[in-house]
């Protein structure tokens, strides 16, 4: 006895007091999450758990009749539950409601506790929830920002230790020790919730109105590449997260690829003017098809530009001209161009899952036709960030920011921590190229099929894109119709990609859905922001200004030329206006007809030109317009040259260009 209660005493009496000591997990206040201007997106708060200790119960079947009605759980499985582990704590359920937890505290079950454990919170529901992302059941992140940021918001938790007997009953007098919890760090996002909130609303109803599988809108700060919204729809609440698929919580702008189409038309435009292979007036030839490395480039629409500058190309997104800067500037050269503009690799955002995009390997041979189609956008796939990041070059004067979604990392009692500067990765074309390609941006804008992204005052600079989608190694029906653009044009505050997947309506082009949903979100945007409008110089002149009407309707064009107090004819079959003279932009006396050209992309019919030597100007045109075919007038008298040549099948709606003299 002497030897254990004095030689060891101290010994033993530790070791029993370890045995009685029994730690219990405190959790830290996980970090709040909050928009630009610290409002709110995500918390913690107390919410009761309860959990078992079965060694302290003795009627496991009659614990488990009476505690499974409040627990959402049969009363086998609960009794299973019970069970399973016969000494230490099982956590049987978690965000119990106030009335379920006070009834059964109410039963006094031995060995059945209740706590308060902190609860991930959304208040603004389903607000930004592709970037908010997901917190478990324990409040740990497993998606989103809560996932990448895990270890900045979980905090260090603390301990709470008290000595309790055999039963887990606390002794009374007992020692007791208590580490507090340190609480984790919040975030301030880049994410501005006023913009958030109006980019959803737009998106969901485009989405609906034009029977689209998905649509997403991303709105970018160009000098900083801080994001100001990213929204995907259909959506989901974060709160209720079980509900959605992960399909449907999947962030597609930063983890899913696509074909781009048109929209990538000015990084190909681009990298052609920084080499100095081209110019606004240089001119190409596209015919109604171009025989390319086994293979045959088309214009999506079918149509034939004939002699075209390059801005004329740009502004009617014609396919055969940038497919042929491509193969001109040759993969070795191109190829590294795309790279700069941050593709085909990750851009290096703090947000989990993203992708390198698909570039082709420019040392592989016999793929002149795969990067003949890489010119307009065909067979690269990108993600929408990719896309948005690279047009934000060059409204950035060719300098091309890593985006982010964290502005600020502050304490809990909101002392600032860490600032996330805006971050240089590379420049991707000169500041002179960078304003070229803006101007025909611009331009694609002012005169050509991105004329309903359009707004006064604002000078809006971008690009239509209507892309075809693979599958099983072909083309198939579906398309993606997007705008991607930014305003304004001399000024750039935001940058806006708006991508609609697989509309189902007629018109199931960029230009139509996605270019006024753009309109919309930057005009309500910038107007937020108070950037304001540039007063519209009043036109003094008797004459009036031709409207831009290429790809509208019938009725939609009728009613614009109306309103511009002119007249109007047609010529040609189809749904939207493919051409017009005289051109946008012109100055004609009121009342001037407007002659407008049809097309129909589905009518694929051929004709023969005809002759039109020796013709005056109006003759020509009338004899064309009976093939079928359109015009461009080149110089004035009586016609001497034609382009193509009399014999030559077109299909049905394109355009011959006469050469004219006295």
């Amino acid at each position: 006895m002497f030897y254990l209660q004095v030689i060891r005493g101290d010994e033993y009496g530790q070791m029993a007091q370890a045995q009685r000591m029994r730690p219990q997990a405190i959790d830290p206040q996980r970090g709040n999450i909050l928009d630009r201007n610290y409002k709110t997106l995500a918390v913690s708060i107390g919410a009761d758990a309860v959990y078992a200790l079965p060694e302290s119960i003795k009627d496991l079947e009659g614990t488990a009749r009476q505690l499974a009605p409040y627990l959402d759980m049969s009363e086998t499985d609960l009794f299973k539950l019970l069970q399973s582990k016969k000494t230490g704590s099982i956590w049987l359920a978690r965000g119990l409601t106030p009335e379920n937890a006070q009834l059964i505290k109410s039963l006094a079950l031995p060995g059945i506790r209740i706590i308060k454990r902190p609860q991930r919170y959304y208040p603004q529901g389903s607000l930004a929830a592709h970037v908010l992302g997901i917190a478990g059941s324990d409040n740990q992140g497993l998606e989103g920002i809560e996932y990448y940021y895990e270890s900045t918001l979980k905090g260090v938790p603390g301990q709470l230790s008290t000595e309790r007997d055999a039963a887990q009953r606390e002794i009374p007098g007992g020692a007791s020790e208590f580490i507090p919890p340190q609480a984790g760090y919040d975030l301030v996002l880049t994410i501005d919730s006023v913009i958030q909130y109006q980019v959803e609303t737009k998106l969901e109803e485009a989405v609906r109105s034009t029977k689209s599988d998905r649509g997403l809108i991303l709105v970018m700060e160009p000098h900083t590449g801080e994001i100001l919204a990213n929204a995907i729809f259909p959506t989901f609440d974060p709160n209720n997260y079980q509900q959605a698929t992960t399909d449907r919580r999947r962030n597609v702008a930063i983890t899913d690829q696509y074909e781009p189409g048109s929209t990538f038309k000015f990084v190909t435009a681009a990298a052609s003017l920084d080499l100095g292979l081209t110019h606004n007036n240089r001119t190409f030839n596209s015919g109604a098809y171009w025989e390319v490395g086994g293979g045959r480039v088309r214009n999506s629409d079918g149509r034939t530009n004939g002699n075209i500058t390059f801005l004329e190309a740009i502004e009617r997104s014609d396919n055969i001209v940038f497919a042929q800067l491509a193969v001109e500037m040759g993969a070795e050269r191109f190829y590294p161009y795309i790279r700069e503009f941050g593709f085909g690799q990750r851009l290096g955002i703090d947000f989990p899952g993203e992708v390198n995009g698909t570039v082709a390997s420019p040392t592989r041979s016999g793929q002149l036709l795969q990067w003949a189609n890489t010119g307009f956008g065909q067979g690269i796939a990108v993600t929408p960030l990719q896309l948005l990041t690279a047009v934000s070059a060059i409204a950035n004067g060719g300098e091309i920011m890593r985006p982010h979604f964290v502005k600020e990392v502050r304490d809990s009692q909101g002392k600032l921590v860490q600032t996330i500067e805006p971050e240089v990765l590379g420049r991707a074309v000169s500041e002179s190229t960078a304003r070229q390609v803006s101007e025909l941006l611009r331009s694609v804008v002012v005169n050509g099929n991105g004329n309903r992204a359009d707004l006064p005052g604002y000078y809006v600079a971008g690009k239509t894109g209507t892309a075809e989608v693979p599958k099983g190694g072909s083309y198939g029906e579906e398309r993606i119709a997007s705008f991607i653009g930014f305003a304004p044009v001399d000024d750039p505050a935001l940058a806006v990609l708006v991508v609609l997947y697989n509309p189902k309506v007629e018109l199931a082009y960029g230009g139509v859905l996605a270019a006024p949903v753009f309109r919309e979100v930057m005009e309500e945007s910038l107007e937020y922001l108070g950037v304001k409008r540039r007063q519209e110089k009043k036109e003094r002149s008797p004459l009036v200004i031709v409207p831009n009407v290429a790809n509208y309707s019938k009725n939609e064009a009728q009613a614009r030329l109306e309103q511009a107090n002119l007249r109007w004819f047609f010529e040609g079959e189809g749904a939207l206006v493919a051409d017009q003279t005289p051109s946008p932009g012109a100055r004609v006396p009121a009342q001037t007809a407007i002659h407008l050209f049809f097309y129909d992309p589905e009518a694929q019919e051929e004709v023969i030109v005809p002759s039109v030597m020796g013709l005056s100007m109006r003759d020509a045109s009338q004899k064309l317009a009976e093939a079928g075919l359109k015009i461009r007038i080149d110089g004035s008298g009586i016609a001497y040259n034609q382009s193509p040549k009399a014999g030559t099948k077109l299909p049905k709606g394109a355009t011959v260009e006469v050469n004219f003299k006295l």
